[in-house]
């Protein structure tokens, strides 16, 4: 991360918010309608999973608006960090509403695709209408998927990377109930429900990855090298460091709560290393505003004794 994305976070982020979550609830509400209208009407399994999958975006798109604005709440007695975790709440219920929809979606197209081999079922033809719809939501859902991820990159808030994520699932998604209605049309009606097979197993892995990068940020996993680097950096630029010794954070949402160790001359007082311990905190506060609070301890180096200290 560069300095100048390090400014841009927490700028402008409560609006971004809002356009994200409210393009993409709209956008999914349409999609969710139309495909599962279509994929009934027009006899495609592999539309009707993939707009199932778009119905559970619209719950979930309205649980993190909710949880959006509430982690907006300031701090407060029981909060002093501020509310910014329900962020990775919503991003743990993204995830599983995603992995619950691919679980369910596979069960369904597997049966439906055993029983067209087996013979135990004749597949109707499929409409062409469903592989226009297919195709339209294979477009709306690239565009979605870069607006989205450009608001997650700058803001960096797990949650509207999640959304980009499913964003981005959408668009294998589509693109495998298109291909599986294609081919059905083409003769092979075994393929459409296989499709929406495929379909589950591409939501079910954006499930997991979500919950998985998610429970990485609670666990308050290692920092990144870059931010890690950036940090040392400024740390050792302040005169009187000799050396950054520990570097450990805490995650609150898309900020940290930074705990340092460095190392002074062990022939200061006690005033001047806390002098130097406070001018490490004001300067990385002011640098990069992904930091909410620092706290640092110093360690002295070559510390001369009491006696030596008073013969001098």
């Amino acid at each position: 991360m560069t300095k100048a994305q390090a400014e841009g976070i927490g700028h402008g982020q409560p609006r971004a918010f809002s356009v994200a979550v409210g393009l993409g609830l709209a956008a999914n509400v349409i999609l969710a309608v139309l495909k599962t209208a279509v994929g009934i009407l027009g006899h495609s399994q592999a539309l009707l999973a993939d707009g199932i999958n778009s119905t559970s975006d619209v719950v979930y798109y309205s649980v993190v608006a909710i949880f959006m604005r509430a982690a907006r709440k300031p701090p407060d007695e029981e909060h002093p960090y501020g509310h910014r975790q329900l962020e990775n709440i919503a991003a743990i219920i993204v995830g599983a509403f995603v992995i619950t929809t691919g679980i369910a979606i596979f069960w369904d197209s597997v049966n439906g695709t055993f029983d067209v081999l087996s013979g135990a079922e004749v597949a109707p033809t499929v409409a062409w209408v469903s592989l226009f719809v297919a195709l339209g939501t294979i477009v709306t859902k690239i565009g979605l998927t870069v607006f989205t991820s450009r608001i997650g990159r700058r803001t960096r808030n797990v949650a509207i990377l999640a959304l980009a994520a499913d964003h981005r699932n959408d668009i294998l998604s589509a693109s495998a109930a298109a291909l599986g209605i294609l081919l059905g049309r083409l003769g092979y009606p075994w393929v459409d429900p296989l499709a929406g097979a495929l379909v589950a197993l591409v939501v079910l892995r954006t499930g997991i990855e979500i919950v998985r990068d998610t429970a990485a940020e609670l666990m308050d996993t290692t920092l990144d090298r870059t931010v890690r680097t950036q940090i040392e950096a400024i740390a050792r630029g302040i005169a009187g460091v000799l050396a950054v010794d520990a570097i450990r954070a805490h995650r609150f949402g898309p900020y940290l709560v930074l705990n340092l160790t460095i190392t002074v001359d062990g022939g200061l007082s006690v005033a001047e290393g806390d002098a130097i311990a406070s001018r490490v905190e004001a300067e990385l506060v002011r640098q990069m505003s992904l930091i909410r609070e620092v706290h640092v301890h110093f360690h002295p180096r070559g510390a001369r004794s009491a006696h030596e200290r008073t013969a001098s």
